[in-house]
């Protein structure tokens, strides 16, 4: 009977060692997701916990009084519970400091809870004590489980909450055989083939519930791998279509400026493409520690797909230069566009300590191509830091300025640095010539080419105070052509 009771625990623990080994190979080999510390760390224990109580079973004389090894067993036992119940909540939220704390308070607690019952009481009264405790884990589990469902569905997820729902009943029913049967048991031998069966049948459950875990990771790293390759795939277009471009335009001319106009295109389209290589690194980066939540995981999907959409606006508005095709225009919300390219030239604008100052009507209303308009409003701003950050100012300010008009829409752009030299105002717009060293001057004169094509104009201005000023006069309705 002892034999067989040890052999039962014995071969748990090999299938648990088996899950344990085969699972830290797989996840080995994989860069984008880890397997959750709460859940290696029960499953352990678990193996160690059944090891441990198998070999006790083979020596044990008196079940009524078992040797320390038993505490030792069923506190693994106890704290792979616990960490269990740590994994799933981790799903939803995380863990805190004050619980894991709790976790190695109740640890010491229990040891000498037990340790007290193990010498002072009785098979049936630690046996109850045990079913209760992890029974109560198994709720935790189970409430966890189905809370992270309604919000992610999973079928590994349902595998482990039936898993879960399974060990409550098997537990439970150890608990009523203890309790009605009102039984008296100092040896192995007499302990019923039904409280056996049950002991069994919940630690059997207990292991299907590690195998739909593993499952429901491997599922993760299949969709963050499916992700991953999404986005590369992504990149990979715009950057075919990019250097299609510029393939076209040095095909169509040969000369130095059909060369320097393509190696400005180029430079135009690095700015949201290298921005949206990093966030896919910084993402790689954070899937592989295990360290990505929902909220950063957000917050670096939408700025992939903001770097994205200003490519391919970029793209889009230098094949209707030389298509000469019309654009689709939508009623656009200035303010609301403003405040989108000041977010995405948020990081220079703190970085370069450079203060903003607006005022800007509400509620004016245009209808453009928001691609385009946003362009022209992005290289201004990028203009305006640019000259700011060569300026010895000691107070840097950007001031935007918008409002309606007679005429239409009147939106401006300035800043209080040195302003532009004379020699360098005339040919301002003009394709190909800068007064940046690090420019090839497509900027201002694709701004004047959106905003022409939008029935409006730009016109440069020095700023009352010094700096620079950009004027850009919109028609209220307008019809890009």
């Amino acid at each position: 009977m002892k034999l067989m009771l040890a052999l039962y625990f014995f071969i748990l623990a090999i299938i648990q060692m088996g899950l344990l080994f085969g699972i830290y190979h797989y996840y080995r080999s994989q860069n984008l997701a880890r397997p959750n510390i709460y859940w290696m760390s029960s499953l352990t224990l678990s193996v160690l916990a059944l090891l441990v109580f198998g070999g006790g079973i083979v020596s044990i004389e008196d079940i009524a009084r078992p040797e320390f090894n038993f505490t030792i067993a069923n506190t693994f036992f106890y704290t792979a519970a616990v960490l269990q119940a740590f994994f799933c909540q981790s799903l939803n939220r995380e863990v805190g400091k004050p619980l894991k704390i709790s976790l190695a308070i109740s640890i010491l607690i229990f040891i000498v809870v037990f340790e007290w019952l193990r010498n002072e009481s009785t098979f049936e009264v630690r046996t109850v004590f045990i079913c209760v405790l992890t029974g109560l884990f198994y709720v935790w589990q189970i409430i966890e489980v189905r809370i992270k469902r309604k919000k992610s569905p999973s079928s590994q997820l349902i595998y482990l909450q039936y898993a879960s729902v399974a060990e409550l009943f098997f537990a439970i029913g150890r608990l009523t055989i203890l309790i009605v049967g009102s039984l008296t048991i100092r040896q192995v031998e007499q302990i019923p083939q039904i409280l056996i069966l049950f002991t069994i049948a919940q630690l059997v459950m207990n292991t299907l519930s590690y195998i739909a875990i593993g499952s429901y990771w491997a599922e993760q790293i299949a969709f963050s791998n499916l992700r991953s390759n999404q986005e590369n795939q992504e990149i990979k277009a715009l950057l075919k279509e990019r250097e299609t471009l510029i393939s076209s335009l040095l095909k169509a001319n040969k000369t130095a400026s059909t060369g320097a106009l393509s190696a400005a295109i180029a430079h135009e389209l690095n700015q949201p493409l290298g921005a949206s290589s990093l966030n896919i690194q910084f993402l790689q980066k954070k899937l592989s520690d295990g360290q990505l939540n929902p909220v950063l995981e957000k917050e670096i999907l939408d700025t992939l797909l903001s770097d994205n959409q200003r490519a391919a606006g970029i793209i889009r508005s230098l094949r209707s230069i030389f298509s000469d095709e019309k654009v689709g225009s939508s009623k656009i919300d200035l303010a609301e566009l403003i405040e989108t390219v000041l977010n995405i030239a948020k990081p220079d604008i703190t970085a370069k300590s450079i203060q903003i100052v607006m005022s800007v009507q509400p509620h004016l209303m245009i209808q453009a191509n928001r691609g385009e308009i946003q362009q022209v409003l992005l290289n201004l701003v990028n203009n305006a830091i640019q000259a700011l950050v060569m300026s010895p100012q000691s107070v840097k300010k950007i001031i935007i300025d918008a409002h309606q008009t007679e005429a239409g829409v009147l939106l401006s752009v300035a800043d209080n640095g040195d302003g532009i030299p004379d020699a360098s105002q005339r040919q301002l717009f003009e394709l190909l010539s800068s007064s940046k060293s690090s420019g090839m001057g497509l900027g201002l004169w694709l701004c004047k080419h959106i905003i022409t094509r939008h029935g409006g104009s730009i016109e440069y201005a020095p700023n009352f105070g010094g700096g620079a000023k950009f004027a850009v006069r919109l028609p209220t309705n307008i019809n890009p052509v």
